[in-house]
């Protein structure tokens, strides 16, 4: 549906670049021209997708830890600025709220909301300096505004950056650099279901939810994230698009039907998962 050369030219940096959606959008960019800089924990993961985006540049960080994004940064800007950057690296797992320690709440908040806010306005204050033009994607979720049981830490932290998308397109819109989201429903990809659904019934429940019976294909995700990111989207600045068959109008709180699917049993036998 794209022209081949959409996005030739444009740098752009996806954090949690690797795998799972960062992966799949990767390639659409990759696809269409865009040269792929991708950052996370694990270097073994980031050099075997790299071939898959076209040679992409690849940045050991973890964005949690503002020193190491300054660091990455540099490096990057030191070939070349970027133009584009996509906040996709996020962490998350089903619970029961009540049992989370300090720890389990500050591993998701600390990369939804304090990584991508650090990587963003790392970005962003050099796009600025340089009087650069540039776009943001966030990747959030519906239950940014309406909230989900037992997935508390994550709805707090992608309210955040939804708040922070719709604040600095305000902010830095008048200064050439828009900002967008984009709300998946789900899209299944092995790392994330491991932690989210990980009954095979809670999967197929989870997927056929939504209004249309299915889940989403991830070409579906990946084409709307290029058209964002592309320069065909202008004037769409501050918005959070919902891709998700319709799930949030049907049932608000995307989690809610956990509480229905799981004994004292399953939730014994869970164990906190780790984001890639």
């Amino acid at each position: 549906m794209f022209q081949t050369d959409l996005l030739a030219g444009k740098r752009i940096l996806v954090t949690g670049g690797g795998s799972g959606l960062g992966l799949l959008m990767g390639r659409g960019f990759a696809e269409l021209g865009a040269r792929l800089v991708i950052c996370g924990r694990r270097r073994e993961v980031l050099e075997a997708a790299a071939p898959e985006l076209g040679g992409a540049e690849v940045h050991v960080c973890d964005i949690r830890d503002p020193a190491a994004v300054e660091t990455m940064l540099e490096a990057i800007w030191r070939t070349g600025p970027l133009d584009g950057l996509v906040n996709n690296a996020a962490g998350n797992f089903i619970a029961r709220s009540e049992t989370l320690s300090h720890r389990a709440l500050d591993a998701v908040l600390g990369i939804v909301l304090h990584g991508t806010a650090y990587v963003t306005l790392g970005c962003g204050r050099r796009w600025l300096e340089d009087g650069c033009r540039a776009t943001v994607l966030s990747i959030i979720t519906s239950y940014a505004w309406t909230g989900s049981a037992y997935v508390v830490p994550s709805a707090m932290g992608k309210a955040g950056v939804l708040a922070m998308t719709r604040s600095l397109a305000v902010e830095w819109g008048g200064r050439g650099i828009r900002l967008n989201a984009i709300a998946p429903g789900p899209f299944p990809t092995e790392g994330a279901w491991e932690r989210l659904v990980p009954k095979p019934e809670m999967a197929r429940e989870f997927e056929a939810r939504n209004p249309l019976g299915r889940a989403g294909e991830h070409a579906e995700l990946a084409n709307l994230a290029c058209y964002l990111m592309s320069d065909y989207s202008a004037y769409v600045n501050g918005e959070a698009v919902t891709i998700d068959g319709g799930e949030w109008l049907k049932g608000a709180g995307q989690f809610n039907f956990v509480g229905d699917m799981m004994s004292d049993e399953d939730w014994a036998a869970l164990k906190p998962g780790r984001s890639k």
